[in-house]
């Protein structure tokens, strides 16, 4: 074998926004991508299951009718994650993920986490789910540059 060809990979990590904003992507990305882990800061965040299923009829309901595209949805962990929160969303075909944003971090990261031990019980009970943790690896103390904080994070 010589060559491999992708005819539509996945995206793992998409922004799909909100409104119009979202609507003049999802088209793009589905042109090219067959799937993509969607991110859930959004304004309110996408915090349960349902709100995550609410959005991806959303972004389904956007897209052009001669496109197959699957969104993979994420939840937006915070401080007040409960472990019922995470039972739901395992329960769910469609939602793939938690994603932890530190408060302040990014765009719409104000509902972010504020102090990890704050969110043991959600990731004990995603490790016993098996659900994924994706993390925004990004520090927030104002000290630190904006443009060094992923850098010091790892």
């Amino acid at each position: 074998m010589r060559q491999i060809q992708l005819t539509k990979p996945d995206d793992w990590h998409l922004h799909l926004r909100q409104g119009n904003a979202m609507s003049s992507v999802v088209g793009m990305t589905a042109m090219q991508m067959c799937r993509a882990i969607v991110m859930p800061n959004l304004m309110p965040p996408v915090k349960t299951a349902g709100q995550a299923l609410a959005y991806r009829d959303k972004i389904l309901s956007a897209l052009p009718k001669d496109l197959d595209f699957n969104p993979l949805m994420t939840l937006y962990l915070t401080d007040k994650t409960t472990k019922q929160d995470i039972v739901d969303a395992s329960n769910e075909q469609h939602v793939c993920a938690v994603k932890l944003y530190p408060a302040g971090a990014t765009t719409n990261s104000d509902s972010g986490v504020t102090s990890l031990p704050n969110t043991y019980p959600a990731l004990e009970q995603m490790q016993k789910e098996g659900i994924p943790l994706l993390v925004h690896g990004e520090v927030t103390h104002v000290d630190i540059d904006i443009f060094d904080r992923e850098a010091i994070f790892i």
